[in-house]
């Protein structure tokens, strides 16, 4: 039995994040794996102590536009497969943004995921949840081969109303929509388990604060960054954790603990 250590974080940048001090945290942490979502830089734009760190295989994923979304994988084992991409023409659309990079080891797969934000425009809404439906699709046909499936990133929605500090006043806020929260519940009921909640049932437990209004302070957050694991993956899951106290972004990494 293996034990591995991941980490999941939005870092709002990658580049403005490395100014605060990424790299010496990211040493601290022990973790096998790190996935990275919203880089917003391409590979050639980041410096070299990004791109090789030592003791890591570095994997990134970039949209066609320079400046935003993006995501990276840091792991010690040198994965099976690497995949940038949802390998289905009637997909095609959702490949030019830089939201997904999957990365196989032995024993299970390991989706890395940036889901759209919503808030734009009703066509961002849109897209967000052709997007879920997508994914939805991909990773069910995946599953039906018995593979062991785990999910993390940013989802952008609030599940239940534990999951943000006020429901009632962003029940009309896209991230907490009854579109989105259905499509959630539909995620779940297709076999996919909210790992966080394995552990822990109680509120006041986010992970991203809005910057403008000092919502951090006062905790006054959302969580919309998680781990999801396939149901037959539910015994190999140890223990997962929001790492709340950890700066640089406006949201915060979580991580999780696997025995394979």
């Amino acid at each position: 039995m293996k034990k591995i250590r991941i980490l999941s974080w939005n870092v709002n940048g990658i580049r403005a994040v490395h100014k605060k001090g990424f790299l010496n945290w990211f040493a601290g942490t022990n973790a096998d794996i790190l996935c990275i979502q919203e880089t917003k830089a391409h590979e050639e734009q980041l410096p070299e102590e990004l791109k090789f760190i030592s003791g890591y295989k570095s994997f990134f994923c970039s949209g066609e536009r320079k400046g935003y979304s993006g995501v990276a994988v840091f792991t010690r084992e040198n994965p099976l497969s690497v995949n940038k991409w949802f390998e289905n023409r009637k997909f095609e659309k959702f490949n030019n943004e830089g939201r997904l990079l999957i990365t196989e080891y032995p024993g299970f797969f390991l989706f890395n995921i940036y889901f759209p934000n919503g808030k734009a425009s009703p066509e961002r809404l849109k897209y967000k949840m052709d997007f879920y439906d997508a994914f939805l699709d991909y990773v069910n046909r995946l599953k039906k081969s018995g593979v062991k499936i785990i999910i993390c990133g940013d989802l952008n929605t609030a599940h239940k109303e534990i999951d943000l500090a006020r429901p009632k006043q962003n029940s009309t806020v896209s991230g907490f929509l009854p579109e989105e929260r259905k499509w959630m519940d539909k995620f779940i009921a297709d076999g996919y388990i909210d790992a966080f909640r394995m552990f822990n049932q109680k509120p006041d437990n986010y992970t991203w604060w809005d910057q403008i209004t000092h919502a951090r302070e006062r905790n006054v957050g959302w969580r919309i960054d998680y781990f999801f694991v396939s149901e037959n993956a539910r015994e190999n899951v140890k223990n997962v954790f929001i790492l709340s106290d950890v700066m640089g972004s406006d949201h915060c990494p979580v991580g999780i603990d696997i025995h394979i």
